[in-house]
């Protein structure tokens, strides 16, 4: 078996054509899409995951500006900060780059983001919204995740889709949106985590699996029927000292293991994490729209 390689870069690449004119039209009513991102703390790797975010919105002629907050900065210094931002009419999404320091409450601060520019879709209205089958913002992996299944023609309707990962960002939402009666749902889903016993007993039950449990190379060959169809969503460091940074990034599944066993598999990198980026840019580029259509509606 020949194993297709969901490439997220092609489909990144698609929708970005599709966003252009949307993009220029805003710009014709004066409006620039911006997104504000928060950074609390030194994390060299939210620092470069912001960064490229900040690329990516440059290069489609957006906005986007990075506030670095000091790591021993008070929750309620931040959550003023965060009303600020709510009321600042250039911005029409607001990131907060996660994981947090240990002393900030993390929820209070998702929670405290404006729901309509909560591009991240992590505020508890539009998870809510998201459960009730009316979504407004949709979190930005599992959107990607879809996105790749859309792209590649693989249905989900009658399906068997296995998650594994029980996260707010990705396991819960995907579960949620394949089992509804959406275009891109209809899905039997078996929600796994790291309390179900016997792991394999239900991955090997897959016609798609989604591995976002962040352990790496977590699934392998033998814990997934032949020709299945697998969406890694894991982005793990491992030790790998032949490379010159020191380490390599390896998802929650063996990869060279499915080869040739998977009818298709995304590759990290190269997967589900371009589209992540690239779904953060297209809610908030919605985010811009939604305004506009208020405006006409005063």
């Amino acid at each position: 078996m020949q194993t297709t390689i969901l490439k997220g870069k092609t489909v990144s690449s698609k929708i970005k054509e599709g966003l252009i004119d949307r993009v220029k039209h805003l710009k014709s009513l004066d409006i620039t899409p911006g997104l504000a991102a928060i950074i609390i703390g030194n994390n060299p790797a939210s620092e470069l995951y912001v960064s490229s975010k900040a690329k990516t919105f440059k290069k489609m002629n957006c906005f986007s500006e990075i506030f670095k907050l000091d790591k021993d900065i008070k929750q309620n210094e931040i959550i003023e900060f965060i009303k600020r931002l709510n009321k600042n009419d250039k911005f029409h999404g607001i990131l907060l780059q996660l994981p947090l320091p240990v002393h900030i409450d993390e929820n209070e601060l998702l929670n405290t983001i404006d729901p309509i520019k909560d591009v991240d879709g992590f505020h508890p209205a539009n998870l809510g919204l998201l459960m009730q089958g009316n979504p407004n913002f949709i979190p930005c992996t599992p959107l990607g995740c879809i996105k790749i299944l859309d792209h590649y023609k693989i249905k989900t309707e009658k399906k068997h889709v296995v998650v594994v990962g029980r996260s707010n960002i990705v396991g819960k939402p995907i579960a949620s949106l394949l089992s509804q009666n959406f275009n891109y749902g209809n899905a039997t889903v078996t929600l796994c985590h790291s309390r179900t016993s016997n792991l394999s007993q239900f991955t090997k039950q897959a016609d798609i699996l989604i591995a976002a449990v962040g352990v790496p190379n977590l699934i392998k060959k033998n814990m997934v029927r032949e020709g299945v169809v697998i969406i890694d969503v894991g982005i793990n460091r491992i030790e790998d000292k032949d490379k010159e940074r020191g380490y390599r990034i390896v998802g929650d599944v063996d990869f060279e293991g499915m080869l040739n066993h998977a009818e298709a598999i995304t590759p990290v990198p190269g997967g589900v994490g371009v589209m992540t980026v690239t779904m953060l840019l297209s809610n908030t580029i919605d985010s811009a729209f939604n305004k506009i259509k208020k405006m006409e509606i005063k």
